[in-house]
């Protein structure tokens, strides 16, 4: 039998629970009513850009010490994709500013101070891969200059992630990474893509910011877990990264597929065609949520070895390969619907196009590491 003390603690549990799920309806709805709105505008809506925050994204993965949730990846990839099916632009920086709260963590502990001194919501984006712009050790830090580019959700952002190559200890150069306050750095309007319009995936500029070296740290801390932390703390940045970014391609196949049985399908007029590519593309898009769940729970619950973080690679990178396929062949059968504007077809056809094709879910680079890591291990499974 529980306790007083227990039970008090499931009702608070629960009461959270019911929250979340109601701020997240909310933003599924919000995102939904501007998915249009921020494909013309090139950024997300400042009430959709709150609404991420009250549905716990910026937190999702913000160690528990500073108020965050550090969560699981199998809530991210439920909510990130289902935020995704509604607008895929606000379902990319909602998981990109989970993703990019992760990485800070990896910051030393003042740095981490710095920017969740005043509550885990920070909004974070980021421009770290490849290393772009210009380091120079000053005392105490850093200075920077340059652009970076790609840095979506930058337009709602408080803190900017970017990366630069700074001289190593032993001659070599290292991948560093530096927290900066987005008031510090200017946004260049650069982001007019296929796809993903409404991300806002800006370029931002610096000219001689000085970053303090509390609030730095070099790519290759990612691939050691940190000590005595929570779960998500403790996978390696190669086993989560293209998992993280399948997400939103997963929500945005999703409805590709809900837009064109809505545009093209009739029920009295079908044809054994459509129903062939209805059939199709659905289980193409169901076998790649398959894998992705696969994905998280292994990130969440499996033994990290050098094989589960290649088996996590393949299996994202084939997932959402299966899902721009499954809706490159619903847009070309969209026939001249398709063509409109104003089409949801084609805007998810643009924005699976766009999102699949980002470096993290190459298929090449996935393979070499999956074959790599088989070798090692003594077989495939």
């Amino acid at each position: 039998m529980l306790t007083a003390r227990q039970q008090a603690g499931e009702v608070r549990n629960d009461a959270r629970q019911d929250a979340r799920q109601d701020a997240r309806s909310l933003l599924v709805e919000a995102a939904a009513r501007d998915a249009r709105g921020a494909d013309e505008r090139r950024r997300l809506d400042p009430q959709v850009a709150a609404a991420v925050v009250e549905a716990g994204f910026p937190r999702h993965f913000v160690p528990a010490k500073w108020g965050g949730t550090a969560g699981s990846f199998a809530q991210l990839l439920a909510d990130a994709s289902a935020v995704a099916e509604a607008c895929a632009a606000t379902g990319w920086c909602a998981a990109l500013y989970a993703a990019h709260g992760r990485l800070a963590a990896y910051l030393p502990e003042q740095g981490q101070y710095d920017l969740w001194t005043h509550g885990p919501d920070a909004r974070i984006a980021a421009s770290i891969v490849p290393p772009q712009g210009r380091a120079t050790a000053v005392a105490g830090g850093w200075r920077l200059d340059g652009e970076w580019r790609t840095a979506s959700g930058v337009d709602h952002a408080e803190w900017v992630l970017v990366a630069s190559w700074t001289p190593g200890r032993d001659g070599t150069r290292e991948h560093r990474i530096f927290a900066v306050p987005r008031a510090e750095l200017s946004v260049r309007d650069t982001w007019d893509s296929v796809g993903l319009r409404g991300t806002g995936s800006n370029s931002v500029v610096g000219d001689g910011i000085d970053v303090p070296a509390h609030r730095s740290f070099t790519l290759d801390a990612l691939l050691r877990p940190l000590p005595d932390a929570a779960r998500c703390h403790r996978v390696p940045y190669p086993m989560v990264a293209a998992l993280i970014f399948a997400a939103p391609v997963l929500g945005a196949a999703r409805a590709a597929l809900r837009a064109w049985t809505a545009e093209c399908v009739q029920e009295a007029s079908r044809t054994p065609g459509q129903n062939l590519l209805l059939a199709g593309a659905s289980a193409r898009i169901h076998a790649a949520r398959l894998l992705l769940e696969a994905a998280a729970d292994r990130a969440d619950r499996g033994e990290i070895t050098p094989l589960a973080v290649a088996e996590n690679r393949r299996d994202a990178a084939t997932a959402a390969a299966l899902c721009r396929e499954a809706v490159d062949e619903l847009f070309h059968a969209s026939g001249m619907r398709g063509q409109s504007a104003g089409s949801p077809t084609q805007r998810a056809w643009r924005d699976v196009t766009t999102a699949a094709a980002h470096g993290a879910l190459g298929l090449d680079g996935a393979a070499d590491a999956y074959a790599d890591a088989v070798l090692v291990s003594g077989g495939a499974r």
